[in-house]
């Protein structure tokens, strides 16, 4: 049961009363008879369990995306039915105007719109739908909580899509000046032509030859099919947040950017995440359903406070297959997780892979760096200057062994990567 403004108005309008007769018994009288017509009015009110609830479809959408659900409701009573509908969903699903009017004529429905803005990615849910239905005097009525499950789909932020268009028209005038004809035995065929002398004898497409006035041979571009390798380090490190962004989901923001942009170059792009234990072992092929079984399985993927294991994500690596590729780790550069877990297995990943090291930089250090206006600032200072040593003194080390890294911001690092891989395949280095 609940009341409404009018009971309290109700009970004020006594002030008007109790001057007729001011004895305490007015004062008692009028106080039971106001909760008497508020009594009354709440049996007399609707049951909130004869409605009829339902929802539709499934949504999906990105961290600061609005998206919106429907709530259809049902009046199947004889009666009309006034009162309020609050569609109740998880704090992090950003629920805006959920609290709904309702009037419902006898035998009709509705359909009801909450706008929701999720501020975080994973599968979120709905709590509860909440029923009040006001009795025939509008001063009290019933009230009641009941479940229609509904789910939202928050797929991982990818800000960087916007950069895709302009790496794939650099990509495809890449292909454009690759896509020279090689004599003799290929790998990938191109097209037919007329025989010149010097040509290779096995390229002759007898078939073809057979329906010609001239000899035809076959002609073979270079292999373009390479294999990308995106690991993402979702350990203690992955946690710590950049403004107020995870640096994981800046991680899976450039991941996402890469295996969009390699999936078009025709490339074979596998992803491993994980941290003490793999997370995901995505095999991606050439399925045409990759990006989005990338996208769905990475929203539900949340760092851990537990330390990296990079053997075992190695290990991972290696199951997918031994053909030679491009390793691209994304991970931050922190001395200590480096040196007493990475270090160790760069040596045989170097060997069978060109591997690329990304890592997310976090512009407040600079920030502190700069700022010595008193005692205070100018400890906080060195600080940063040491972690910023830290981290150029263990990026050194890592080239030294093989390994490529871009230190970069949330916002650059994924454009950074998608460019070194357009400029190693220019060059033929995949």
């Amino acid at each position: 049961m609940f009341v409404t403004w009018r009971a309290p108005l109700l009970l004020a309008l006594g002030v008007t009363v109790i001057p007729l007769r001011p004895v305490m018994s007015t004062v008692w009288l009028w106080t039971g008879l106001t909760l008497l017509v508020v009594l009354l009015d709440a049996w007399l009110a609707p049951r909130p369990g004869t409605l009829t609830l339902s929802r539709s479809g499934q949504w999906r959408t990105r961290p600061d995306a609005p998206v919106t659900t429907l709530l259809s409701v049902a009046n199947p009573t004889k009666r009309r039915l006034r009162g309020l509908v609050r569609d109740a969903w998880q704090p992090s699903a950003g629920a805006r105007g959920n609290r709904h009017s309702l009037r419902l004529a006898p035998g009709t429905s509705t359909v009801l719109e909450t706008v929701l803005v999720p501020v975080r990615r994973g599968e979120l849910h709905t709590d509860q739908v909440t029923i009040r239905l006001l009795g025939p005097l509008r001063v009290a009525g019933r009230q009641s909580s009941r479940r229609c499950p509904g789910r939202l789909r928050v797929l991982p932020a990818f800000p960087s899509l916007k950069h895709l268009p302009s790496r794939l028209q650099r990509l495809r005038e890449l292909d454009g000046r690759a896509a020279v004809q090689v004599r003799g035995q290929g790998t990938e065929f191109d097209s037919l032509r007329d025989y010149v002398r010097g040509d290779d004898v096995r390229s002759i497409d007898w078939r073809a030859t057979a329906r010609s006035p001239r000899v035809v041979v076959r002609t073979w571009r270079p292999e373009r099919d390479r294999r990308v390798v995106i690991v993402l380090d979702t350990g203690r490190t992955s946690a710590g947040r950049i403004g107020e962004v995870p640096r994981l989901d800046s991680a899976m923001d450039a991941a996402l950017l890469m295996a969009a942009l390699a999936g078009q170059a025709g490339e074979r792009v596998d992803v491993v995440a994980g941290d003490r234990s793999v997370l995901l072992t995505l095999k991606g092929g050439h399925s045409r359903d990759f990006f989005g079984s990338l996208q769905d399985e990475l929203a539900d993927i949340q760092p851990r406070l537990v330390e990296t294991q990079w053997r075992r994500l190695v290990g991972a690596i290696n199951s997918l297959g031994r053909q030679r590729g491009l390793v691209i780790l994304i991970t931050p550069i922190e001395a200590s997780a480096v040196l007493h877990s990475l270090l160790p297995v760069l040596p045989g990943l170097v060997k069978h892979h060109r591997v690329l090291l990304g890592s997310v930089r976090d512009p407040a250090l600079a920030e502190l760096a700069r700022d010595r206006n008193d005692a205070e600032q100018t400890y906080a200072a060195a600080a940063a200057e040491k972690a910023i040593q830290q981290r150029r003194d263990t990026a050194r080390l890592l080239t030294t062994l093989g390994v490529e890294v871009i230190d970069d911001d949330a916002e650059a690092l994924p454009v950074a990567l998608a460019d070194r891989y357009l400029v190693l395949k220019a060059h033929g280095l995949l």
